[in-house]
C-alpha cells in the first residue's frame, strides 16, 4: 500500500481507535498520547510490511500496550499511595476488550462531543478536535494556524488536562444536553473551515489543509447523524463555499473577488453535491442557520454570471438569517444585499448603525464594505479612504494587497 493510502487509512481510524481505548481504559490524556504513538508505529511499519488483516485491532492493541507502559511509569513516579491507587492498568479492567468484535461501534461522535466540551476554550476545542479526531500531528496543527509548535503543544495539553480533571464521562451527552453539545461540535467545524477558506493572517489567502479537514469531519458527522438537518446544512455550506476556492486566487496569489471570478473554474461536483444535500435537508422541518447560509451560497453558485445573481432572493434569505442571529457579520452581509437590491445609500445607512457594534469597530470587513458601497455611490475619495482603512486593519497579506490596490486604482483614475 502506498504511503498516501496508509496516511488516509490512519486518519480514518485515528478517532475510532482513540474512542475505543478511552471507552475501555479511561485516562483521555494518556490514551491520546498512546494512540499517537501507535499511529506513528503504523505509519513507519505498514508501508514496508503491509497493512495487517485488522488494522483497527492492531492499532488498539499497540495503543493499549503503550498505555500500560505509560501508566506503569506514572505509578512508579507517584509517591503517595492514595494517588497511586486511583490508577488502573488495562489488565485490571473488567470492561469488554476494546478490540473485540462486539465493540466495533464507531465512537467518533462521542469523541467529537468530548473534544468540543463547553468546559474547553474555543482554541482548545479546535486544536483538540484536529489532533484527536482529525489525526493531525501537533506540528501540522501549529503550521496550519501559524503558531510555534510549543504554543500549540501547550494548548493541546491544557485541553486534555481540562478533560481529565473535569471527570467528563466517555459517552453520549444526556438527551437534554445533546442539541447544545452538537451545536458546539458544528460550530467548531465551521470555525476550522472558515480559517482554512479565508485565512485571517499570514501570506496565503487560504489554508486548504484546514478547509479540507473541516469538510472531511463534516462528512463524518453527516454520516453518523444523517437525519440532523443542520449537520447536513453545514456540510452543504462548506461544499458550496469551497467550490469557489479555485477561482478565488489569481496567478500571483492575489485575491479575486467573486464578481470577477472565472466561474468555469468553480468545482461543479461540489456545487452539485451541496445543492443535493440542501434540497434533502430543507423540506425536513424549520431550517437552521447553516441551512440558510448554504441556501445563500447556492444562489451565488447557481448564477451563471455575477450580473445574473438573484440578489432579491439573497436579501430575503439574509433577513431570515438576521432574525435567527445577532451576529454582526450577518448584519454586514445583509447590508451588502440591501445595497445590491435597493442601491448603495440604504446599505450605507445600515453600516452607520453597525458601526456602533464594538464587535465590528476594528474589523477590516466593515471598512471594506463601506469602501465598496461608497465606490458604487460615486464617492471616490471616501471609497479610497475606506479601502486604506480596511487594509490597515487586516493581518492577511493578500487582503492587504487587494485593498491597497483598490485604493491605488481610485487614486490613479482621479
Amino acid at each position: 500500500m502506498l504511503d498516501t493510502e496508509v496516511e488516509d487509512l490512519l486518519r480514518t481510524l485515528a478517532p475510532q481507535v482513540l474512542g475505543a481505548v478511552v471507552r475501555r481504559y479511561g485516562h483521555f490524556d494518556t490514551a491520546e498520547d498512546a494512540v499517537q504513538e501507535a499511529l506513528l508505529a503504523a505509519a513507519l511499519q505498514w508501508p514496508k510490511e503491509g497493512v495487517p488483516e485488522s488494522p483497527r485491532a492492531w492499532l488498539i492493541t499497540v495503543a493499549a500496550r503503550r498505555l500500560t507502559d505509560l501508566l506503569r511509569s506514572e505509578q512508579a513516579r507517584q509517591r503517595r499511595e492514595d494517588t497511586v491507587a486511583q490508577w488502573k492498568l488495562p489488565e485490571q479492567w473488567l470492561a469488554p476488550a476494546a478490540d473485540r468484535p462486539a465493540s466495533d461501534s464507531d465512537d467518533t461522535l462521542i469523541l467529537l462531543f468530548m473534544c468540543c466540551h463547553p468546559a474547553l476554550t474555543p482554541a482548545g476545542q479546535i486544536a483538540l478536535t484536529l489532533r484527536a479526531v482529525g489525526g493531525l500531528t501537533t506540528a501540522e496543527i501549529a503550521r496550519a494556524f501559524l503558531v510555534p509548535e510549543g504554543t500549540m503543544t501547550r494548548r493541546i495539553t491544557r485541553a486534555k488536562q481540562s478533560i481529565q480533571q473535569s471527570g467528563i464521562p466517555f459517552g453520549m451527552p444526556r438527551s437534554e444536553e445533546r442539541a447544545a453539545r452538537l451545536a458546539s461540535v458544528l460550530h467548531v467545524l465551521y470555525l476550522i473551515f472558515n480559517e482554512g477558506y479565508a485565512t485571517t493572517s499570514g501570506p496565503a489567502l487560504h489554508r486548504s489543509e484546514l478547509s479540507a479537514e473541516a469538510i472531511r469531519l463534516a462528512r463524518l458527522v453527516h454520516r453518523l447523524l444523517p437525519d440532523d438537518t443542520e449537520a447536513t446544512g453545514l456540510l452543504a455550506l462548506m461544499l458550496l463555499t469551497d467550490a469557489r476556492r479555485p477561482a478565488r486566487t489569481g496567478a500571483d496569489g492575489e485575491l479575486v473577488p467573486m464578481a470577477e471570478q472565472d466561474r468555469s473554474r468553480w468545482n461543479a461536483a461540489y456545487i452539485a453535491e451541496g445543492v443535493a444535500l440542501l434540497s434533502d435537508a430543507l423540506p425536513r422541518g424549520a431550517p437552521g442557520p447553516y441551512q440558510i447560509q448554504a441556501a445563500i451560497a447556492a444562489v451565488h453558485d447557481e448564477a451563471p454570471t455575477a450580473e445574473a445573481t438573484d440578489w432579491p432572493q439573497i436579501l430575503a434569505l439574509y433577513e431570515v438569517l438576521l432574525g435567527m442571529s445577532g451576529n454582526p457579520v450577518v448584519a454586514l452581509n445583509h447590508a451588502v444585499a440591501v445595497a445590491m437590491v435597493r442601491g448603495p445609500g440604504p446599505g450605507l445607512d445600515l453600516l452607520a448603525v453597525l458601526e456602533a457594534d464594538e464587535r465590528m469597530a476594528r474589523d477590516h470587513r466593515l471598512h471594506a464594505v463601506r469602501a465598496h458601497l461608497l465606490e458604487m455611490a460615486g464617492d471616490r475619495p471616501g471609497a479610497r479612504a475606506s479601502y486604506e482603512a480596511a487594509a490597515g486593519r487586516t493581518t492577511s497579506l493578500p487582503q492587504q494587497r487587494y485593498l491597497n490596490g483598490r485604493a491605488a486604482r481610485l487614486t490613479e483614475d482621479d
